[in-house]
């Protein structure tokens, strides 16, 4: 008895961590397919990120073309539309962080094949100085200056006690 109740126990934390948010293009401001974008906690935004916490992100994309490296380009809206950089991610490279779509344990690395189905699995830190606000974060996978794809997602970046 104690055998199915565990059992069912993980797959209950499965199913909850596994579960899609909703999030949109961020170009044309379209829906997003249902499992692309999963972050932690958060299927209907706006995503609760709390300061002093990592977030774990998963994401599945197909680049059009061939990529021969991949850097993160993470951004807030301010008011008046000023856009800031999530510090510690804005920039970092991610080709370390990527995985075949089929095979989701198979790291791959840099250059990426066009056509191709591929995961980007990451954490990422709120820190604490990080302003208690609403934003839209637009999260973008970058080949030198060109966007290979792209979400936004509101958020509301909360206290830790929140």
């Amino acid at each position: 008895m104690a055998r199915i109740c565990l059992g069912l126990l993980v797959l209950a934390l499965i199913v909850a961590v596994s579960r899609a948010t909703k999030v949109t293009h961020c170009e044309s401001n379209e829906p997003l397919k249902d499992d692309t974008v999963q972050i932690a906690d958060c299927e209907d935004p706006p995503c609760q990120l709390k300061k002093g916490t990592d977030v774990n992100i998963l994401y599945r994309f197909t680049p059009e073309q061939d990529v021969h490296s991949l850097k993160l380009s993470v951004q807030a809206s301010m008011l008046f539309g000023i856009t800031l950089p999530f510090i510690g991610v804005d920039g970092s490279d991610i080709c370390d962080k990527i995985y075949l779509a089929s095979e989701t344990d198979q790291k791959v690395a840099c250059p990426l094949a066009q056509g191709v189905d591929y995961i980007y699995k990451d954490s990422f830190p709120i820190k604490s100085y990080y302003p208690s606000i609403s934003t839209t974060v637009y999260w973008a996978l970058m080949n030198d200056w060109t966007s290979v794809t792209c979400f936004q997602v509101p958020a509301e970046i909360v206290s830790s006690s929140s």
